[in-house]
């Protein structure tokens, strides 16, 4: 088997290795029990898991962005017992399946939907008590339209939940609200600095560009440090606010924009590097931005343009192919020559190809 090639093996391939005299039962429940462990219950696109998934965003769209305006009618004080409700059922029941090992992914599910109600109770809480203020909106749905100083309270609250609950339940998808309040978080941050005017819209893309790239060093520091992917969700939302707070800066010469073209490629290189799409699908988006940008701005009357760009196109495929060829021996030379920076960069789970 080349190296790197990975296979599907499940327990019907297990018994048949025991019925041919390969390895004893024991063997084969100790190997499955290494890989079940290994894997972590990572999703797979089988029936069972997408609906255990689809099911855990429709409850989380239903108490947020699918609200309708009728729960405003119950106040602070019916959507703070709704949200505790619904939070401590999805928590008593996440927790009884998560000790089933058949049933740990819907048991973490729930768990996160109970996580992604702290939110919608501490919203309650504000307009029961008179912290939200009067003139602000009403609906819970709109508040992502909205940069509020007091919706910290609300992204603070949904961070501590979701860490608290990760030390109960070792879920990687439980991260997912932690990174979402934290995106939230940095636009938030920006009515605390710039309550109204035009200074808020000049300092929003630099507040997000800069928390976006310290999500992004959180995330590589957890990735170093986990087996299990708790890093996915930090790293596609460290990238939203980074990479979209970079796009949104205001570029008025050629320089900043080869600039964020440098940036949008060493993202490229990086998705290399750490084995994370996240950053060449955020980086080929920035680098045909900027071509676009080049195309109508500066060669908006050349012809040799849209030739230069389609043989770059064409070198660019043809290094693809011979790295897909030679991708072993190159990653090997290059740990070879560079431990040092290796081990520095890429995570461990990542360079035994986890």
């Amino acid at each position: 088997m080349a190296e790197g090639e990975s296979l599907k093996l499940d327990q019907s391939d297990l018994k048949r290795a025991v019925m041919q005299g390969i390895i004893t039962p024991a063997q084969a429940e100790q190997l499955w029990e290494m890989v079940r462990q290994r894997s972590g219950g990572r999703p797979r696109f089988d029936t069972a898991h997408v609906a255990w998934y689809f099911g855990a965003l429709i409850i989380i769209g239903a108490m947020g962005w699918f609200m309708t305006e009728a729960f405003a009618s119950y106040g602070g004080s019916g959507l703070l017992i709704v949200a505790t409700v619904y939070g401590i059922a999805f928590w008593l029941t996440g927790k009884t399946l998560w000790t089933q090992p058949l049933l740990r992914i819907p048991g973490g599910l729930l768990v996160t939907c109970a996580v992604c109600m702290v939110p919608l109770a501490v919203y309650g809480l504000q307009r029961m008590t008179g912290w939200w203020p009067d003139g602000a909106t009403a609906s819970y749905r709109g508040l992502h339209r909205w940069m509020r100083a007091e919706g910290l309270w609300l992204e603070l609250a949904t961070i501590a939940a979701g860490l608290l609950a990760l030390r109960c339940v070792r879920f990687p998808f439980l991260v997912a609200p932690v990174a979402v309040a934290l995106w939230y978080l940095s636009m938030d941050l920006v009515a605390l600095l710039a309550p109204d005017g035009p200074v808020r819209w000049e300092l929003r893309p630099w507040v997000s560009f800069w928390w976006g790239l310290a999500m992004l060093m959180v995330a590589w520091l957890v990735d170093r440090r986990t087996e299990r992917d708790y890093a996915f969700w930090l790293y596609l939302f460290g990238m939203v606010a980074f990479w979209g707070g970079l796009t949104f800066l205001e570029s008025n010469t050629q320089l900043s924009a080869f600039v964020y073209f440098v940036i949008n490629l060493m993202l490229v290189a990086l998705s290399v590097v750490l084995q994370r799409r996240v950053f060449i699908v955020f980086g080929i988006v920035g680098v045909f931005g900027y071509l676009a940008w080049l195309a109508h701005e500066v060669f908006a009357d050349s012809l040799l343009f849209p030739v230069v760009l389609t043989l770059a196109g064409v070198v660019i495929i043809y290094a693809g192919v011979q790295w897909q060829r030679h991708e072993a021996a190159i990653a090997a030379t290059f740990e070879r020559r560079f431990p040092q920076l290796v081990a520095a960069l890429v995570p461990p789970r990542r360079r035994t190809g986890a």
